[in-house]
């Protein structure tokens, strides 16, 4: 467990995702306004060499400004031609200039979850999570809404991986993982907030209802190597209060945690005693 953490700072950065997706919709509009104007251009060509073609051979005329007609129909040809390869050859180069950008896009979208999201266990990460909980304490403070952290700790995770290894105990903490994803609004977070101890920031949530979303990760149990083991856990929290900065609030949540793990180990009723 973690007393003290060290909360960010800064806004974290989007990667440039935002900035590569604007470009490549800019790149997208400006391939179909070229397109468009390129077809426009080309059937007005050939339409202009037909008709010029026609027209001459209706009035029997040979020349055209001293030019033998079947001269310039050539050279409107040729200018077709030629405008047609120049377009191709200028959607080929934004063709791959719209490849580049989508492959940096993919990158940045890359670097953005992994900013974001624990690999392992597919929740958001700490990093991620103390960024969450500072902006929702600054929207409490302007709105008055509740807000509480939970921290909660798998028991005896130590003990899991050293009888059964360590994949058994990457199975436990995806397995556990989706649970604490499950009983979560959409509106909350769930986050691993560093090895076997995971973060639950819910918003609007009254500490009257907490025991409801505790009581949720209850009975939680793994299969491993054709055994089943139950999982407990132990969970300690902290109601944002007007004036709490970010340490406060965690710190506060770490202590009720180490205290109700210290009642667990003794295999006594866990009590959620407000902090104060």
């Amino acid at each position: 467990m973690n007393n003290v953490p060290s909360p960010i700072e800064n806004e974290s950065s989007d990667y440039g995702v935002a900035k590569i997706s604007a470009d490549l919709r800019r790149l997208e509009r400006r391939d179909l306004w070229a397109w468009m104007n390129a077809v426009v251009i080309i059937l007005g060509l050939t339409g202009a060499v037909f008709s010029l073609s026609a027209s001459l051979q209706w009035m029997g005329m040979k020349t055209v400004l001293g030019v033998d007609y079947r001269v310039a129909v050539r050279a409107l040809v040729i200018l077709v031609l030629a405008f047609t390869l120049q377009t191709i050859y200028q959607q080929i180069k934004m063709r791959k200039l719209q490849r580049e950008l989508e492959e940096q896009h993919v990158q940045a979208e890359v670097f953005r979850r992994l900013a974001m999201f624990d690999p392992l266990t597919g929740l958001y990460n700490r990093r991620f999570a103390e960024q969450r909980l500072k902006a929702e304490i600054a929207r409490s403070e302007r709105r008055g809404h509740a807000l509480i952290v939970v921290l909660v700790d798998l028991n005896d995770f130590k003990e899991i991986n050293d009888k059964y290894g360590h994949q058994a105990g990457d199975l436990v903490l995806k397995e556990f993982a989706k649970r604490l994803s499950s009983s979560t609004r959409g509106s909350d977070v769930a986050a691993r907030w560093g090895g076997d101890e995971f973060m639950m920031l819910l918003v609007d949530c009254e500490v009257e209802q907490l025991s409801r979303v505790l009581v949720r990760l209850e009975g939680f149990e793994v299969r491993v190597n054709g055994k089943t083991l139950p999982i407990t856990v132990a969970a300690g929290w902290k109601a944002y209060e007007p004036g709490d900065r970010v340490e406060e609030i965690i710190e506060g949540a770490d202590r009720r945690l180490y205290y109700n793990k210290e009642i667990v180990k003794k295999r006594e009723p866990v009590v959620l005693a407000k902090t104060q």
